[in-house]
């Protein structure tokens, strides 16, 4: 973005709580980051398995949203960490949170309080159906049989 400066994780010292300890090792050495040092976080509803939106982790908003049961996320266009609902009231309070296998994407299940959407909407994909082509079925004519 325009007037943004690019940082990485390491350089992200505005709002790092100096004293919390990091993530824990483990964890971390589980974790493939993008360039800018993130990994994707699908944000679902705990119960009804609805997923609500889509945000950015580094290593320091993964260690607070483990340690304090409210989902944090590193913002790329403010350049700093936001939890989410402190302005808005719409809180999440995490129920899970599990790497996938790849370790390049997190499954954050939450409790969502209110609109999960910045725009109001529930979720983030509320009313942006694509229009895809709907499949008819496990097995089409000429699709191969599994073995």
């Amino acid at each position: 973005m325009v007037g943004m400066s690019s940082s990485t994780p390491s350089s992200r010292s505005s709002d790092a709580r100096p004293d919390s300890p990091a993530l824990d090792p483990a964890v971390a050495s589980r974790l493939k980051l993008d360039a800018d040092g993130l990994v994707a976080a699908i944000v679902q509803q705990h119960d009804t398995g609805e997923v609500l939106m889509l945000g950015w982790m580094d290593q320091e908003a993964l260690h607070r949203s483990l340690t304090s049961g409210r989902v944090t996320f590193w913002s790329r266009s403010r350049q700093e960490y936001w939890r989410k609902g402190d302005t808005s009231g719409h809180r999440q309070y995490v129920r899970s949170i599990s790497l996938d296998c790849d370790g390049d994407a997190l499954l954050v299940r939450v409790e969502q309080l209110g609109a999960a959407c910045h725009t109001g909407t529930r979720t983030c994909f509320d009313g942006r159906d694509l229009g895809a082509v709907v499949g008819s079925g496990l097995f089409s004519t000429g699709d191969p049989q599994p073995e």
